[in-house]
């Protein structure tokens, strides 16, 4: 079109060998218009190409092509004027194609912009393009174990030569490979047909594999596919980054606990002074409870069905009456490492992933306990934060430095609540064998997983910056003798006094508590000589009860967990 400029902005944050670690992955496109003027200017992205109307410089990532000539920008920002004059467009006013790698200014998830620095780990997993890997990697496995199926004489089993060049299309497959299937669906109108067509182009080719063509997606409905590559991609985005950063999390909190088992803090219920912990033990509460809930993720079995258009193997068994499908199927689903749900529709039932998304919101519900306690103890004083040059707390209040990592973190925590909620929700009702409310939804399990992980990189970034404030720790003590009313009232009682809590509660509800004070009550008392020194000996800071050992045992608990022993 005359008055239309392509330009490509490409986000290049991997290497070639990064490209292949991740399976070729390193974003996907999206393609976007925009009116502008004679200066198109891009903020904020990593690392661009500019290219227009087929030029671009791979060396120069922040380079700009303008009058025929690329040329260095010293900062992120940059301007295209002169594309749009060179190629005779009017430059008041002109339409750009922009195709993307989702920049944060185009992308309508923060996921995919703002953040996408933070979560990007998740998307060879749980973005369009894992999705479309592992239905490749499910078809040409499924072609591989037919042809190991004595019965089935028109698939012989496959030479080494045949085998290494269908393990080639999955070891090599890269996002050309996925634009490439993209394209076919824009004709299929059919996502997984789509990745049917592709496998047949690539292996016509071969003089072995061209001959059984027909043998791809041989009686599977689409969701025997779909089922597998999202428990495919459901579990190695939990072992390889979900889980592993809940580690993490136990590791730097159990941490917290051991370094400051000995550092006694007043503890608050109903946000009024209590008897005291210290703050080692306060911090193995949430390690022992996050790797309980931890341990639950990793139970849960990802499920896998590949019994046809409604559960019965109907097509395999006109096709084949002599195979034993149902083993072939549950032998197949084993062989991807996922455990076999014989009992189906034309779906999975899903119920396990309600399950397991469901179990990660319990975990984030302890987390975003843990995240307002940090708040609140640094609202106390509690807690100092580490500080960082050039960084801003409040644009009009110079002295602020506030908790936003913890902020950060309890806010997604609540929007990947809210989604992993809907999933566990949604997915288990299918209107009687299948309807297909369930393909939408589904495609939403990046969301929920991708905000956790944010969240749970905003804690550990929090915790990073914490420093324990003894001298404010122990001001707040000092102010609070009246929490050794409740030990005071439980040696009276031992020793016959009467009415010991009455006497208490005149003595502190309600008024104020000193040192002075406390001991002239405990000297008056008719109690054995043993018992009053231990008692005027009794500080707030010294009232911890077993809290110090509770802590530095935290290591002995999270084992305990660990084996099941410790619910």
């Amino acid at each position: 079109m005359k008055n239309e400029v392509r330009v490509l902005l490409k986000r290049s944050n991997q290497t070639t060998g990064e490209r292949k670690q991740n399976k070729g992955f390193s974003s996907h496109y999206s393609y976007s218009s925009m009116e502008v003027g004679a200066n198109c200017r891009v903020l904020d992205p990593p690392r661009f190409i500019c290219a227009a109307m087929g030029f671009q410089n791979p060396k120069e990532p922040s380079s700009v092509f303008r009058n025929g000539s690329f040329y260095r920008k010293p900062h992120r920002n940059f301007g295209c004027k002169a594309i749009l004059q060179d190629f005779q467009v009017p430059v008041e006013k002109k339409k750009i194609t922009v195709v993307d790698e989702l920049s944060s200014l185009v992308a309508l998830s923060p996921l995919d912009g703002r953040y996408w620095g933070k979560v990007k780990d998740l998307a060879p997993y749980l973005s369009e393009y894992g999705l479309i890997f592992y239905r490749v990697l499910v078809e040409i496995k499924w072609l591989l174990k037919l042809s190991q199926i004595p019965e089935i004489i028109e698939v012989p089993r496959f030479s080494e030569d045949a085998s290494a060049f269908l393990q080639g299309l999955i070891d090599n497959f890269c996002e050309d490979d996925a634009l490439e299937i993209k394209s076919i669906e824009k004709v299929t109108n059919h996502d997984v047909k789509a990745v049917e067509y592709f496998l047949k182009q690539r292996c016509q080719s071969h003089p072995e594999i061209s001959k059984v063509l027909e043998f791809f997606h041989f009686s599977c409905t689409s969701e025997d596919i779909n089922n597998l590559a999202h428990g495919l991609m459901l579990k190695e985005s939990l072992e390889n980054v979900v889980l592993p950063f809940m580690d993490k999390l136990t590791n730097a909190i159990s941490t917290m606990a051991k370094d400051n088992a000995h550092i006694p803090i007043l503890c608050r219920t109903h946000g009024q002074p209590a008897s005291p912990s210290t703050l080692g033990k306060e911090m193995a509460i949430f390690a022992v409870r996050l790797s309980r809930e931890r341990l639950e993720v990793s139970k849960v079995k990802i499920m896998g069905k590949f019994a046809g258009a409604v559960g019965n193997y109907n097509a395999h068994l006109v096709a084949y009456p002599n195979v034993n499908w149902p083993k072939v199927a549950e032998e197949f689903v084993n062989s991807l490492d996922l455990s076999f749900n014989p009992y189906v529709t034309q779906i999975e039932t899903h119920d396990y992933m309600a399950r397991l998304f469901f179990t990660i919101v319990r975990y984030n519900n302890i987390l975003i306990d843990f995240d307002r306690d940090i708040w609140g103890y640094i609202s106390l004083g509690y807690f100092k934060q580490i500080t960082k040059a050039g960084e801003i707390g409040s644009s009009t209040m110079p002295h602020k430095v506030n908790p936003i990592d913890f902020e950060n973190s309890e806010g997604n925590l609540g929007v990947a609540n809210g989604a992993l909620a809907q999933l566990s929700e949604k997915l288990p009702i299918s209107r009687w064998q299948r309807d297909l409310t369930d393909s939408t939804v589904i495609r939403n399990m990046g969301v929920g997983l991708g905000h956790s992980l944010l969240a749970y990189k905003s804690t550990l970034q929090g915790i990073g910056k914490l420093q324990v404030n003894e001298s404010r720790i122990n001001d707040d003590l000092d102010q609070s003798w009246e929490v050794l009313a409740e030990p005071i009232q439980t040696v009276m009682r031992r020793y016959g006094v009467p009415e010991p809590y009455e006497k208490l509660k005149e003595l502190t509800r309600g008024k104020t508590v000193t040192k002075e004070s406390i001991r002239r009550f405990i000297e008056g008392l008719e109690i054995p000589k043993e018992a009053k020194t231990n008692l005027l000996d009794l500080t707030p800071q010294s009232y911890v009860g077993a809290a110090v050992e509770l802590a530095r045992d935290v290591d002995m608990a999270l084992n305990l967990v660990s084996r099941g022993e410790l619910f």
